[in-house]
């Protein structure tokens, strides 16, 4: 039984305009609908694919704000986000989130800016500003995550050493089987490597299921590590 609280999502292109730029991404262009059956799901795929578009969709559609934060944050800095989050629709579960927030690693400046302004006596700032830009983005995730809710997070290794992508993952994988669920966009072949994730790549022209061992993120890494003196040898 499918217990994710967003479980579909579809796309109704007749509310995208003909001449948007969002039918030129090809992993997106022939895309009716996406399902989310397991607690983590991993969007990869190249820069401009189109996976930080999807997911930015998705969070918008479920009412978080475009920069990030809960769902609660209600603010613009800059109004970037696309047309498609009009477009999309969620099938949601039975079950209702708890919590939940939207992480972008291009917009958490002002997300931690705003988390100062809202905060008040009974709800103190917890001074993301005052980390550092690592310690930040991995406080703020164990801050606010819990078995109850709802996560997207895109780019989260933006900011974060191996080390700290492996404690990410950790944090990730208890908080996932407490019943909370994950949608994350990503380049970190340790993240991939999350047990029992599912992962959509959006190369190669279409949105498909992948393994961990598929992706350009594992390979090239792998590839790097391997064969790194004649790797660089013959690129430089």
């Amino acid at each position: 039984m499918n217990e994710q609280f967003i479980q579909r999502v579809s796309i109704d292109w007749d509310k995208v305009g003909k001449e948007s730029y969002l039918r030129e991404i090809t992993a997106l262009s022939g895309l009716d609908c996406i399902s989310f059956d397991r607690p983590v799901t991993f969007f990869v795929g190249e820069n401009g694919s189109g996976k930080s578009t999807l997911l930015e969709a998705v969070a918008v559609a479920y009412g978080f704000n475009p920069e990030g934060g809960t769902r609660n944050y209600s603010f613009s800095t800059y109004d970037s986000h696309s047309e498609l989050c009009d477009a999309v629709r969620l099938s949601k579960g039975y079950r209702k989130a708890r919590s939940g927030y939207f992480l972008r690693a291009e917009s958490f400046y002002n997300v931690a800016t705003k988390e100062e302004d809202y905060a008040d006596a009974l709800h103190p700032s917890r001074r993301y500003h005052e980390k550092s830009h690592g310690e930040s983005f991995l406080a703020i995730v164990q801050d606010y995550m819990d078995g109850g809710g709802v996560y997207l997070f895109d780019e989260p290794e933006a900011a974060l050493s191996p080390q700290r992508q492996i404690t990410l993952l950790l944090e990730i994988y208890q908080c996932a089987g407490k019943g909370a669920q994950f949608i994350i966009a990503t380049h970190s072949p340790i993240l991939l490597g999350l047990p029992g994730a599912e992962i959509y790549s959006f190369d190669n022209g279409k949105l498909h299921l992948c393994e961990y061992e598929e992706t350009e993120s594992y390979q090239i890494t792998e590839m790097f590590i391997n064969n790194r003196e004649a790797l660089l040898k013959r690129l430089l």
